[in-house]
């Protein structure tokens, strides 16, 4: 099956295991004006839940907050033909010690070290996104429109 497409919170197992492992997300939030901002992300997934780490100072993080739709797109790094999309809310946030360790954890992940404290500029955040809708794409298995 070339697309599978599912609504509400819980996550298709396609999109557990592309957000469970080193894949690259792309983050949409609303700016102010109304546009779009999209960005590439680690994207890590705990008890069954979304989680992006960003900082309170970035955009993507202060637009969640005012506008708290979100949609990311995870794209599987061995077989770019496979991604997954979600489209959803932002569900909480979690800051503190938590949040600073969670993004050693995903630069364990991506890059095989911690992340350098020195490019913290401001506090650490875990983004946990609630899905509304998915959809699972495998181009290997048929054109998907």
């Amino acid at each position: 099956m070339a697309v599978k497409t599912a609504n509400g919170t819980k996550l298709l197992p396609e999109t557990e295991r592309l957000a469970g492992g080193a894949n690259f997300a792309a983050v949409a939030t609303m700016l102010p004006s109304g546009r779009i901002q999209n960005q590439p992300v680690w994207v890590g997934v705990e008890d069954g839940r979304l989680v992006v780490n960003t900082e309170t100072h970035r955009a993507k993080y202060l637009n969640a907050r005012r506008d708290g739709r979100i949609a990311l797109m995870i794209r599987d790094e061995q077989d770019p033909y496979r991604y997954a999309e979600i489209r959803g809310v932002l569900g909480e946030t979690t800051g503190g010690d938590r949040a600073r360790g969670h993004v050693d954890e995903l630069a364990q992940d991506y890059t095989g070290k911690p992340y350098p404290p020195e490019a913290i500029k401001s506090e650490r955040v875990m983004l946990w996104v609630t899905p509304e809708r998915q959809t699972f794409v495998d181009q290997n298995n048929g054109i998907a429109d």
